[in-house]
């Protein structure tokens, strides 16, 4: 799993399917982190859920159960739905533009909308406050209407066996070219990436091909991942750093396009 937003956004939908137990939600969020806070975003949001307003406030409410108590009443309106967001600056599908929240989900990469689409809606942004708490800030927004996907999960699936090939050429082209080295095996470095994201399950009910396609994207992504930590240091001059951006942003772009079909594909309460 790709990010804390995306495991949100199944889990929950899964226990609002009744398909999971809040229990599944709660093991599965502690995955990323063994302690979960809330806090508003913005004074609106804070006088109307009393939470206190700041990213840096001591949160009014701490664990997994009150963030689901606030996703469900979000989603008990009829036709409320449930969207994950993976934007990146100069991607920003799906935001509602304008808002803290969209500036703040740009900075984050993730983020999850919850609401009736043209309605007040609410926003939820995951942040590392340190080794053992994520704290979810909350933002009142105008929801956006539903956007179609941008591909079918055959697209994605077909995307993703390509972009395996690709990012595995692109490691090798900048190991033998000098853009990239170290003394490591790329493989064993990609194997380790791998384990960190298999710590995240999937609900049972998650077909098996958006698993694939969500499998095949974390692979790509700990590629890519190697590929650009590997040396530790940035490309030596301005050429190396063009060609490193060209090899591997249209692969990242591929990566979070796949993963939003698959997981909006898969979430029961999620459109």
């Amino acid at each position: 799993m790709c990010s804390p937003s995306a495991t949100l956004t199944l889990w929950a939908g899964s226990w609002l399917a009744g398909s999971s137990a809040p229990d599944d939600v709660l093991g599965a969020l502690h995955a990323w982190a063994p302690r979960h806070t809330l806090a508003a975003g913005d004074p609106v949001t804070g006088g109307r859920t009393d939470l206190p307003w700041s990213a840096h406030a001591n949160p009014g409410s701490t664990g997994v159960m009150p963030l689901l108590k606030l996703i469900r009443e979000e989603l008990a309106v009829p036709d409320a739905e449930l969207r994950l967001v993976l934007p990146v600056p100069g991607d920003v599908r799906g935001l509602p533009m304008g808002t803290a929240f969209a500036a703040d989900a740009v900075e984050s990469g993730e983020g999850i909308l919850l609401g009736v689409p043209d309605a007040e809606g609410t926003g939820l942004i995951p942040s590392e406050v340190d080794e053992n708490t994520l704290q979810w800030t909350v933002y009142s927004v105008p929801m956006p209407r539903t956007a179609g996907p941008d591909m079918s999960l055959g697209e994605a699936e077909y995307a993703m066996r390509e972009a395996v090939r690709d990012a595995a050429d692109a490691l090798m082209r900048l190991h033998t070219t000098g853009l990239g080295g170290g003394d490591a095996d790329p493989r064993e470095l990609i194997e380790a990436e791998l384990a960190d994201y298999s710590r995240h399950t999937y609900p049972e009910y998650v077909p098996l091909r958006a698993k694939r396609i969500l499998d095949s994207a974390d692979h790509v992504a700990a590629i890519l991942t190697v590929a650009q930590r590997e040396p530790a240091s940035a490309p030596t001059s301005a050429s190396a750093a063009t060609e490193h951006e060209t090899l591997l942003r249209p692969l990242w772009d591929a990566i979070r396009a796949a993963r939003l079909v698959a997981v909006h594909t898969a979430a029961p309460q999620s459109r």
